[in-house]
């Protein structure tokens, strides 16, 4: 939700379309105070993930079929590469090709598209870390590394693009590629992906043939190859720079940053790692136009965007809709709503396993993009929705999350290393009952020592859905844990032993 001063900037903004009511997520472009008003015309306010200064995007709502870019997402035609020049790809590449990296990367700057692997960067600004002053002077090779591990539970929506439109993919790394001026790309698959693997490879081939890649691809003097490389399956090689060790035939751990990927990379080379849906829509943004991109969505949060909703829902999906729909019209719309009906919604972890889980009052009002869902404390991640019904224990479910979390640590980190560890064992005494009280606030301080602490975002990915459960959801765990302690004669004692183990000859600590 907007705050009331961004209400009463909507109500005094001179754009035509602009609308009172927050819900329909018209957003309207702001005067600068350095720049006086002309005749009624305003000036936007640019930001990090814009380049100059351009006239007002009338932003729509609603997203069209025709504004789709993944046009076949749900498998209506077949995954070649006539079928998908037929629907758009591979059209005009070489003259995108020609136009140089300068524009290709003001395009993805203007048009205001994040990384939609998790993080939510500016991607224009962080392709441009790959051609800084004198980078021509430099001999080695440079890299596009593609992500394409998706190891996050509850997310499938690049195995959809691999699966369906894999030529979207392979054009995206041809013109981010000729961005970052790179010789080649490697696609990190998951090892599991069998069949996405298989029609990647196809489309990799095919694209050869045609000369569409490889040896001066498109006609247009540009030397670029693709290969595809399968993973071995760790969670944590999703994160980049694990990415790149697992690649490079190493133990997928995270290195120490700096030196970036940017500046050493894969092979030790200036490298640049991104998720298959950010590179997928390149393409589409450069051949269609930045503004017509940025007309989706609030400021900052701009574009479309492909939403898997799974869970209690009627109709679990992958979609594409646009930037900041609000929660409850995107499961209602596409998903044939939730299971028994809005009212039985309890709560909805909205992107991803590693975000907070949100309570069904917040879901009535929740947009969702990067900067609505941090303000309810939460993240759009991967824009993996889990919904759960008033069925649901919540505290198992966020107990099975710590299980994964702690079996997925890589272990070079201690706080991770341990604290996983603890969060598990602690969580799994919440779900049984059989802890104390004062241990909610406990693992409410674990996880605060965790966060930030750790080389990777593993750290916080186990600690956020544990904070989320216990500012939402404390009550849960009070009333379990009294529960357990009504039904056995007494509150456990530390580490989850029976209140009275002491006397059946157990050892119990003093303080326990």
């Amino acid at each position: 939700m907007l705050s009331a001063p961004a209400v009463k900037t909507a109500l005094r903004s001179s754009a035509p379309n602009a609308l009172p009511k927050v819900g329909l997520r018209t957003l309207t472009t702001t005067t600068s105070p350095s720049t006086p008003a002309n005749n009624g015309s305003t000036q936007q306010k640019r930001n990090m993930a814009t380049v100059q200064d351009a006239p007002p995007v009338q932003r729509q709502r609603g997203l069209q079929d025709q504004d789709r870019i993944f046009q076949n997402l749900y498998g209506h035609h077949g995954a070649d590469l006539k079928s998908a020049q037929k629907y758009g790809d591979w059209h005009k590449t070489k003259e995108i090709l020609l136009k140089g990296h300068d524009w290709i990367i003001s395009e993805i700057k203007a048009s205001g598209l994040r990384g939609r692997g998790g993080a939510g960067f500016p991607s224009g600004m962080k392709w441009s870390f790959m051609n800084p002053k004198g980078w021509e002077n430099d001999t080695k090779p440079r890299y596009l590394v593609v992500n394409a591990d998706e190891g996050e539970p509850g997310t499938c929506k690049d195995r959809e693009i691999m699966r369906k439109d894999p030529h979207k993919l392979i054009e995206g790394c041809l013109v981010a590629g000729r961005a970052m001026n790179c010789t080649a790309a490697y696609i990190y698959i998951r090892g599991e992906f069998y069949h996405e693997a298989t029609v990647l490879q196809r489309a990799i081939q095919e694209a050869y043939q045609a000369g569409l890649i490889g040896k001066n691809a498109c006609d247009s003097g540009y030397d670029f190859d693709i290969i595809l490389h399968r993973g071995m399956g760790a969670y944590v090689c999703g994160e980049e720079t694990s990415l790149i060790e697992s690649l490079e035939g190493k133990a997928g751990k995270p290195r120490l940053k700096p030196p970036f990927p940017a500046a050493v990379g894969l092979f030790g080379c200036p490298s640049t790692v991104a998720n298959v849906e950010t590179i997928a829509v390149a393409p589409t943004i450069v051949r269609r136009g930045a503004n017509w991109f940025n007309s989706f969505g609030r400021e900052r949060n701009s574009g479309t965007k492909l939403f898997c909703i799974s869970g209690h829902v009627n109709n679990p999906c992958t979609v594409e809709e646009e930037m900041s729909i609000p929660l409850k019209e995107l499961i209602e719309k596409h998903c044939g709503g939730v299971r028994g009906g809005w009212d039985n919604l309890k709560a909805i972890i909205p992107g991803g396993s590693s975000t907070p889980i949100l309570p069904a009052k917040t879901c009535e009002t929740q947009l969702m993009d990067f900067d609505a869902l941090k303000d309810s404390q939460s993240g759009l991640g991967t824009a993996a929705v889990i919904v759960m019904d008033q069925s649901t224990d919540v505290v198992r479910a966020i107990s099975r999350l710590s299980k994964f979390y702690h079996h997925e640590s890589c272990g070079q980190c201690t706080p991770c290393r341990e604290g996983s560890k603890w969060t598990e064992q602690i969580m799994k005494r919440f779900e049984n009952g059989t802890a104390r009280s004062r241990e909610i606030d406990m693992m409410q301080e674990l996880t605060k020592q965790v966060e930030g602490h750790t080389i990777c975002a593993l750290g916080e990915a186990f600690a956020w859905p544990v904070q989320g459960l216990i500012r939402h959801f404390r009550p849960e765990l009070e009333a379990r844990i009294a529960d357990h302690a009504q039904k056995s004669g007494g509150e456990a004692l530390a580490g989850g032993w029976q209140h009275d183990a002491g006397k059946h000859g157990m050892l119990v600590s003093p303080g326990m």
